[in-house]
């Protein structure tokens, strides 16, 4: 009785996920802990949506810190927002819209395995990012020669000198105010500090008329000390290069919480710009090699999503600062 031996060199029927020795069938852009391309373009999708929802969250908080300090200071907003170029930020968003297309082209070549107009889109699109952080460096630099910052930076002085004029005037028109009778109304309190720094001395009073008493929800003692404060930090202030918008009679108490919150998230903005361009460079640097086409275009696709945030959270931030007047 003869037995019928196995050949030793047949190997079972398994499933071949492209990763033997010979890299036959294997896609080097296929990490090894996904089955499919499909399935790891799918995952990375994913990944970034979740990713960009992190994002829309952070700037959902400062889009909530802007409306509470709009709708406590709406005479803030309205009047602060004359100092900044309306004509510069309409150009920088339409610089980003089209930096979108071009985004949005070379996605659709990266995907049709065009590689010159898709290294040709990148490329346009970096410089909408950098014609983009160009205008704000403008933007920025002249509200720094102008003092137009946030804090209390906004009310200083540029010498030492007129610091401390500015200084003694303060406590002189201050020491009314925190002396004033405790059981005294908070009307009573008002109208005597006002009357107080109505009614300085020629030599102690401010060349810039008195602040406004702030908004609806603020004390009206406080309201009244913080526009003393203002006063003194005002005085003379024309004297002084880079303090003349501190000249006008009619700024509000608390001018300088719009800039605040407007470097703030303009500022925020600009760094997710920078780290676009990172992004934009690496995708630039790849798809000059051709490592992108029908079959591998994931990287560039992110990159565009990334991209149309970043445009899409301007869009919002331009009528909410510069269409406000």
């Amino acid at each position: 009785m003869t037995s019928i031996q196995a050949n030793p060199t047949d190997q079972p029927d398994t499933p071949d996920h492209g990763h033997d020795d010979h890299g036959h069938g294997h896609d080097p852009n296929l990490a090894h802990h996904f089955e499919s391309m499909p399935q790891q373009f799918d995952a990375g999708k994913l990944g970034m949506w979740l990713f960009l929802a992190t994002e829309v969250l952070f700037f959902g908080g400062l889009f909530a810190a802007y409306a509470v300090l709009r709708a406590r200071n709406p005479e803030v907003f309205s009047y602060a927002s004359q100092y900044l170029d309306t004509l510069m930020g309409g150009i920088n968003t339409c610089v980003l819209i089209a930096s979108s297309l071009t985004m949005a082209l070379a996605v659709r070549y990266a995907q049709t395995g065009k590689k010159i107009p898709l290294v040709i889109c990148l490329w346009l699109t970096m410089g909408g990012a950098v014609g983009f952080l160009g205008i704000k460096y403008v933007e920025y630099t002249h509200k720094f020669h102008e003092n137009l910052i946030w804090g209390t930076g906004f009310y200083q002085p540029v010498d030492q000198q007129q610091a401390d004029d500015l200084a003694q005037v303060g406590e002189d028109l201050l020491t009314p105010i925190f002396t004033a009778p405790q059981e005294a109304s908070a009307e009573a309190a008002r109208v005597e500090s006002m009357s107080t720094i109505v009614n300085q001395p020629e030599e102690a009073a401010s060349s810039v008329a008195n602040a406004a008493v702030g908004p609806r929800g603020l004390a009206s003692t406080l309201a009244a000390e913080q526009a003393a404060v203002e006063t003194a930090d005002t005085h003379d202030a024309g004297a002084g290069h880079g303090k003349q918008h501190l000249g006008d009679p009619e700024m509000p108490v608390n001018t300088h919480l719009f800039f605040a919150i407007y470097f703030c998230m303009t500022g925020l903005h600009g760094i997710h710009v920078v780290i676009g361009m990172g992004v934009i460079g690496w995708l630039i640097w790849r798809a000059q090699r051709g490592e992108f086409g029908p079959g591998y275009f994931a990287p560039v696709d992110y990159g565009g999503l990334y991209w149309h945030i970043v445009d899409l959270i301007w869009i919002f931030l331009f009528p909410l600062f510069y269409l406000i007047h």
